[in-house]
């Protein structure tokens, strides 16, 4: 994900992020540049401790203090409602039960919070599906758990957000492996489970 395209998607959402911000997956820490003086901390999300390693080398300088957390994303030791902006981009398709990550961003999310997120997936066309649910047993093994058919506004609705924007299309490359979901969602009324 270090190519133009992501990049370039990279420096349009990023800057979004305000106060207190949750990036799940943070991986290699490919989004850290991006963010802005509008955030007040970050607090940085991922079960590899060499990404996590990675992304400290590309923290100096920030504006803002960084917490590097090892953690899976189904389970943070975060306190309930204290992140005002989570941001999740291309770690969904790779995380053992995103439904679960998910209603625990919602979890740590205000009220009023916003979730970002730029994730592939499956793809509308039924030609694009059908080699992505053949293709993606092999793939999941070959590109560390990565499902390339996962209908991620599905999934970031019945984690129990309303998504406000929603972008969705195909980056340069191959089809079953860059139809994009682009957006921004609120978590809804209902009550934490």
């Amino acid at each position: 994900m270090r190519n133009k395209d992501a990049a370039e998607l990279r420096s349009k959402v990023i800057p979004a992020a305000r106060g207190v911000v949750l990036e799940v997956g943070v991986g290699s820490g490919l989004n850290i540049p991006f963010y802005t003086a509008a955030v007040s901390r970050l607090y940085a999300v991922d079960p590899s401790l060499k990404l996590l390693n990675m992304a400290r080398q590309k923290a100096g300088g920030a504006p803002f203090p960084i917490d590097f957390l090892n953690h899976t994303a189904e389970r943070m030791a975060l306190a309930d409602r204290d992140v005002d902006t989570a941001v999740v981009t291309w770690s969904l398709c790779s995380m053992a039960d995103a439904l679960a990550a998910l209603r625990e961003v919602k979890r740590v999310l205000k009220p009023n919070g916003t979730l970002i997120f730029v994730e592939h997936g499956l793809s509308p066309d039924l030609s694009v599906q059908a080699w992505q649910n053949r293709i993606n047993p092999i793939w999941r093994r070959v590109a560390g758990g990565c499902n390339l058919n996962r209908r991620i506004d599905y999934v970031i609705r019945s984690a129990g957000f309303a998504i406000s924007e929603l972008r969705t299309r195909y980056l340069p490359g191959p089809r079953p492996m860059t139809y994009t979901y682009e957006g921004i969602a609120h978590p809804t009324e209902e009550p934490l489970t």
